[in-house]
């Protein structure tokens, strides 16, 4: 095939099959394209749009097309073809995630440490959603801090309240709260600040591009399979791994081994460092 005639913005899996979604998206949100310099991320975009309009620099390699359009992909916004910031990128997901997550996992005891570290975690996640936002339905400055204020003020309040109420109850339950603190918040983060797209509509168009009319319903059913799938790709660090660490806890070589907790696991007061490990979005 003649690398003049490449179609860079065909899928480069099959998107009929799960296998080939899977590894469209973990193409895409690689998180090792987040630490490339702009400039790289620049010669991309350059590249990409030289094939879109037919030109392709002679000594191009097929290869090299589709990396091109990975880097494009996971650092420009789909609608604008603007550079997205670096921390609203889905590539910085997992690391940024990762960090958010050991931190509330860990620090959950004290009321000041889950209200910072919630703040943390909302004001990470509606920097994300306003980056990934459709650019066909603009949200005012005013709907951005509304919608910020409610799925911090949400998330806090779970914590807090869940924080204070399992003072007695078993270690586990407690370290279970940040993960419904962040569920509770993500009902809320995600539709406030995408409202636009469900009170106008998302731009729907067929198979050739073709723009068929906007539709309010599309838009709930796609915003409603963001927050479900956000929570359940939380859901395995956040609920799972404690109930690892929890059993592991009860064996000796865990006991004699300090550095695998940050605290005495006489207290009962921290949870192991291993679970910091966990990788995650949310």
């Amino acid at each position: 095939m003649a690398l003049s005639s490449f179609d860079i913005d065909a899928p480069q899996w099959d998107q009929s099959t799960f296998m080939g979604r899977l590894k469209h998206f973990f193409n895409i949100t690689d998180w090792r394209t987040a630490a490339l310099p702009d400039s790289r991320l620049d010669e991309a975009k350059v590249l990409v749009e030289h094939c879109r309009s037919g030109f392709v620099p002679p000594g191009t390699t097929e290869e090299q097309l589709h990396y091109a359009k990975k880097l494009y992909d996971s650092a420009f916004h789909p609608d604008t073809g603007d550079r997205m910031n670096l921390i609203g990128r889905m590539s910085f997901q997992v690391p940024g995630g990762m960090a958010i997550t050991g931190f509330m996992l860990q620090f959950y005891r004290t009321v000041p440490a889950v209200v910072f570290w919630q703040w943390v975690n909302q004001s990470f996640n509606a920097l994300v959603n306003y980056t990934n936002r459709n650019a066909a339905s603009p949200i005012t400055p005013k709907q951005i801090g509304v919608a910020y204020f409610t799925a911090t003020s949400t998330a806090l309040a779970t914590a807090v309240g869940l924080n204070l109420y399992t003072k007695k109850a078993p270690p586990l339950v407690a370290r279970w709260v940040p993960f419904v603190a962040v569920a509770s918040a993500n009902c809320v983060n995600i539709p406030m600040m995408r409202q636009q797209e469900i009170l106008n509509g998302i731009s729907v168009t067929d198979e050739n591009g073709n723009n068929l009319g906007h539709s309010t319903r599309a838009a709930v059913k796609g915003i409603t399979q963001v927050v479900v799938s956000r929570i359940t790709m939380a859901a395995p660090g956040m609920i799972i791994l404690p109930i690892i660490m929890q059993r592991m806890e009860k064996y000796k070589f865990m006991q004699v081994r300090p550095s695998l907790s940050i605290m005495s696991l006489k207290r009962r007061k921290s949870i192991p460092l291993v679970q910091t490990m966990s990788v995650c979005f949310h």
